[in-house]
């Protein structure tokens, strides 16, 4: 008998509780992607967030003895967590099929006004951002199918796949830092992040450890 993987349920979808990269990563948060139209709740991907544990706690310190109703409300401490040289990844699983496209223009959208924001939109963050965008532009979201975003401990990073039954796996590496960096903040931003859902389930699970 081979040895099981311990999963998660998502929104009925399983994650498993470890993933390994270069390092064991821990699931250590979790939630959806959604939105309320005529009081109907759409849930579009489930989100798992998978840390280097015992070397992120370290760089959070700062934030130790804070609970999470504090950390909810702390963009700095969701800076901290982005901004961390730790390898991280996001597991996102397609709940509601959609376009690629659609996906692509949703990321493109938040990452190009995130970095006008802060006066670092230039050609090349245009140029990764449009790779990003050509990725997912072909692509189909299938339930099931699975988007990862990988960054490794040395930042600058986003190594993106995308996994649809029936295909072989897509990948595409970010070497633009600043792209790299605010992906990560599309989902772990604090406040500004696409799954309130996600960043309660951190501030939870990381009030809980520190």
């Amino acid at each position: 008998m081979g040895s099981e993987i311990a999963t998660v349920e998502v929104e009925g979808i399983p994650f498993p509780k470890e993933i390994t990269v270069s390092n064991s990563l821990s699931l250590l948060a979790h939630g959806v992607t959604d939105i309320e139209i005529h009081f109907l709740q759409i849930k579009f991907n489930a989100i798992g967030v998978y840390l280097d544990k015992d070397n992120i706690l370290g760089h959070l310190e700062n934030w130790k003895s804070r609970t999470a109703e504090e950390l909810v409300k702390d963009d700095s401490f969701f800076q901290g967590l982005v901004s961390a040289p730790v390898e991280k990844l996001l597991r996102i699983v397609v709940i509601k099929e959609m376009k690629g496209s659609q996906y692509g223009v949703q990321l493109e959208s938040s990452v190009r006004d995130r970095l006008v924001s802060v006066d670092k939109y230039d050609d090349e963050e245009e140029e990764a951002l449009e790779k990003v965008t050509e990725f997912f532009q072909s692509k189909y979201f299938k339930p099931n199918s699975i988007i990862t975003f990988h960054f490794p401990a040395t930042p600058g990073i986003a190594e993106i796949s995308f996994v649809t039954q029936g295909k072989s796996e897509a990948k595409l590496t970010v070497e633009n830092s600043n792209v790299a960096g605010m992906i990560q903040k599309w989902y772990l931003g604090g406040g500004s992040a696409a799954s309130p859902t996600t960043v309660r389930s951190l501030a939870d699970q990381l009030a809980a450890l520190l």
